[in-house]
């Protein structure tokens, strides 16, 4: 009978020193692989975001960019990452392309990573070199199908935001226009504004700037109605019926993250989008807030499933692949 209680004991005791451990996470600096350049839009959004869930855990959260691949070197090295909340991942729409763009990828989505909750989804920007010609958007998809063997369509490289945007557009117009890959953003936009390029379709959080201040030509907006940030600029959607994209982002921990520290990482992440510092930088951004069934483990899972289902068949049918 000593014995029995004795061990009961030591189980408890166990079970105690266990939830005191939950309980003191974090108790030191919380990792945020960003997958792209320092200073890009995803890289813009994870750092407000790492600095109001830092507040609500009373603890440190450190971006750190591990660029390349399009987002696939930094996702693997959180994927190989061991389960314990110290590094997560914040990744945009290129987590459900990632499965379908590259013939080898060292994760699955949905099974290498524990969705934490979506965070915001941010619209995009058709816009071109200053001089295009036409005046509006329904005028520029007749130039554009007019002349697609001549119109060149940038983007910041395979599997970037304005790469599949990119894909869903020629997808859209059923026309096939020459692409101009660049190694990220910036270059990007330098040419664009340069007038090296004709078009390209990029986020909000990169491209508003760039439209306010002239440098660019804006023709419309991919979200499903008009953007509080551009009440001028037009869907593209009504003219070109079924084109709609958001670059959506989510937060992600390794498998094998103990639930318990999913959700206070859930809980955290929910009162951080309700910051309103952040809520006031994310509009600035053009950034629209996920809704709160989507802040959380499943909803982002579910999201995120379904986003892969739809990208897959757009991928195969452009042949889009990368190595």
């Amino acid at each position: 009978m000593i014995r029995k209680i004795s061990m009961l004991a030591a189980a408890a005791g166990f079970v105690v020193a266990a939830t005191g451990a939950f309980a003191a996470y974090p108790d030191k600096p919380i990792s945020i692989v960003v997958p792209f350049a320092a200073g890009g839009p995803t890289d813009v959004v994870a750092r407000s975001l790492a600095q109001a869930m830092g507040t609500q855990l009373k603890g440190s959260l450190i971006v750190e960019n591990v660029n390349g691949a399009g987002g696939t070197i930094g996702a693997g090295k959180v994927a190989r990452a061991p389960g314990d909340g110290y590094t997560l991942l914040f990744h945009h729409i290129g987590m459900s392309t990632a499965p379908s763009l590259y013939r080898k990828l060292d994760f699955k989505p949905l099974e290498d990573f524990i969705p934490i909750g979506a965070v915001v989804d941010v619209p995009m920007t058709i816009i071109a070199k200053p001089t295009m010609a036409p005046a509006n958007a329904k005028d520029l998809l007749v130039f554009i199908r007019a002349n697609k063997e001549k119109i060149n369509l940038a983007n910041a490289g395979v599997g970037s935001a304005s790469h599949l945007c990119g894909l869903l557009l020629q997808n859209a117009m059923k026309t096939e226009l020459t692409t101009v890959p660049f190694t990220g953003t910036g270059p990007a936009m330098i040419a664009l504004i340069g007038g090296n390029v004709d078009i390209m379709c990029d986020q909000t959080t990169n491209t508003t700037g760039h439209i306010k201040g002239g440098k660019v030509k804006a023709y419309a907006v991919t979200s499903k109605g008009k953007l509080a940030n551009f009440p001028e600029l037009p869907p593209l959607g009504a003219d070109l019926p079924g084109f709609e994209v958001g670059v959506w982002h989510i937060l992600y921990a390794p498998k094998g993250t103990p639930a318990d520290i999913v959700a206070k990482l859930q809980s955290s992440l929910q009162a951080a989008i309700k910051d309103p510092g952040f809520a006031a930088k994310m509009k600035d951004l053009g950034a629209e807030i996920m809704p709160l069934d989507r802040q959380t483990s499943a909803g982002a899972k579910a999201m995120l499933t379904s986003e892969i289902a739809k990208w897959a068949p757009i991928i195969q049918a452009a042949k889009a692949y990368a190595d």
